[in-house]
């Protein structure tokens, strides 16, 4: 098989679609032909400041013009992006731009404020000159990448506090691109939404799932965002694609009315669990719609396991945790549940490889401890900070049953804590406290008091604003002693990440600063 580049899905759809609606940003409506031709400028822009074709370019630049265009222009060159996001700490993204070796940086401002790589390149002399439909001079030129190259490299949270740099392959995406685009009915009418930030990898869905079948990406903007319902009726959405947080802040600010989205065709959901309270207030506000749970780590090229939800509510899953299946995994892929013993079972740690696996990450010392091989009877952990062999499974950090064929998800590995001794997965009292008719979500961090004793403390949402004797005396009858919170909590909503997941480091902090000043009361 021929594998296909990131450029190559764009380009294709340029020349067959070229007068259909590709991208609407900020006010601006670009067709494919006047995408195709601001991304040629950008890119002539970029040879004329390099002195060499850029073999790694930097994206610093969000929700405009310049950031997509600026995507495609470096796919346009043969180089691999790097996004870099202009609301993280200038820290962070220092770091990036030295791990990843930029070559140059794209940047949507004249100073981005970086350590300045070869060269930085501010898109908006070549933006304007293609917004004012100039014809383009000679065509860019640059390298054809080989399609086993990486197409980007992102960066994820690492354990130790540093970001681990992942890159994917052309090839791994274009497989991914071949299952989803037919899957989802992708095409030329379809409008699909931007909601995830350029450096988390479920932008990549959004771009080229839209760009490669020729349909139209429309960008909300932040506000858009607290307002679904809205959007999706003004903009005519047919497509929407984000994490589940975004239904329960949208309902917690009442905007989610009772079918309020009754054009909308797909409703898809990834990058964090999503409970089925979440898909029902979601399926009230879009009755017609399609509705899937994805689940995938971006070590898998985005996605790698779908479970669609049944058209009749009464048909729809019953699990243990309250949450909605991941499903199945997708063709050319396969599983491997490894137990707490490393022997393969029925629940345990989800390893999968196949034709979405990354080839390990950017520092091969990050590569130790992430794979496993197998060879029928034994598990064996790949300890060498080398490239790990084609037919390892990478280890997810994701707890599964495997239900007949269905995957379950049960919960982070690194959810799982110590309390007095016993062995305590958080995500099992979470969902004890979302079964109470007054929560919708619920979060249960573990702190530790300075030196003392692993304490366990739950922060909940809901419509009915909660009595906490109430839910802790659920838990009693639920959960033995030493799973029962020293504390309870209900808030207005949780706090969100950059990329819109729960942010439980953030919720962990407000704990600990809690229990810090009721500590410091009682001194006094």
């Amino acid at each position: 098989m021929t594998h296909r580049t990131l450029h190559d899905w764009f380009a294709g759809s340029a020349a067959r679609h070229g007068d259909a609606v590709a991208l609407e940003v900020g006010g601006y409506t670009l067709t494919y032909r006047h995408l195709d031709r601001t991304v040629d400028h950008i890119a002539r822009a970029v040879l004329d400041t390099c002195d060499t074709t850029p073999r790694r370019v930097g994206l610093y630049a969000s929700r405009s013009v310049a950031a997509y265009a600026g995507y495609l222009a470096a796919l346009r060159l043969g180089a691999t992006v790097v996004p870099l996001n202009p609301s993280f700490p200038a820290a962070r993204n220092e770091r990036i731009v030295g791990n990843a070796a930029l070559d140059v940086v794209i940047a949507q401002d004249a100073d981005p404020g970086l350590p300045a790589p070869a060269c930085v390149v501010d898109p908006s002399l070549a933006q304007r000159t293609a917004l004012a439909l100039r014809e383009p001079g000679p065509a860019s030129t640059g390298r054809r990448p080989d399609p086993e190259a990486a197409a980007y490299i992102l960066f994820t949270s690492g354990s130790t506090g540093a970001p681990k740099g992942v890159p994917v392959a052309h090839r791994s995406v274009d497989a991914y691109l071949r299952h989803v685009i037919p899957r989802y009915a992708l095409g030329p009418g379809a409008r699909v939404t931007q909601t995830f930030d350029l450096t988390f990898d479920l932008s990549v869905f959004d771009l080229f799932c839209t760009w490669g079948s020729g349909a139209a990406l429309v960008v909300p903007t932040r506000g858009d965002l607290l307002a679904p319902a809205r959007f999706v009726a003004a903009r005519g959405i047919t497509h929407w694609f984000s994490v589940p947080s975004a239904i329960s802040l949208a309902q917690g600010l009442g905007r989610l009315a009772e079918n309020s989205m009754p054009n909308l065709r797909w409703s898809l959901f990834c990058g964090e669990p999503l409970t089925l309270e979440q898909a029902r207030a979601w399926q009230r506000a879009a009755p017609g719609s399609t509705m899937e749970n994805l689940y995938g780590p971006t070590e898998l090229t985005l996605s790698c396991a779908q479970f669609r939800l049944p058209v009749g509510r009464a048909a729809w899953p019953v699990t243990a945790n309250g949450t909605v299946p991941v499903g199945e995994l997708y063709p050319g892929l396969e599983a491997l549940v490894v137990g707490y013993d490393h022997r393969p079972g029925t629940t345990g740690e989800l390893c999968v490889r196949g034709a979405q696996r990354f080839g390990g990450y950017l520092d091969p010392d990050d590569n130790r401890g992430r794979f496993v091989t197998f060879d029928g009877t034994r598990v064996t952990v790949w300890d060498q900070p080398a490239a790990p062999p084609e037919d390892a499974w990478y280890r997810t950090g994701d707890r599964v049953r495997d239900e007949d064929g269905c995957l379950v998800h049960l919960g982070r590995l690194d959810h799982q804590v110590k309390v007095q001794g016993y062995r305590v997965e958080l995500g099992e009292i979470e969902a004890v406290l979302r079964g109470h008719p007054q929560v919708t979500e619920a979060v249960v961090v573990a702190v530790r008091d300075d030196d003392g004793p692993m304490t366990l403390h739950a922060v909940c949402t809901g419509t009915g604003g909660g009595d906490g004797d109430e839910l802790l005396t659920l838990l009693r009858t639920k959960l033995p002693q030493h799973m029962i919170p020293r504390s309870l909590a209900f808030w207005r909503r949780f706090p969100l990440n950059s990329n819109g997941k729960v942010d439980r480091n953030a919720i962990g902090a407000a704990v600990m600063s809690a229990n810090n000043n009721e500590a410091d009361e009682r001194r006094e």
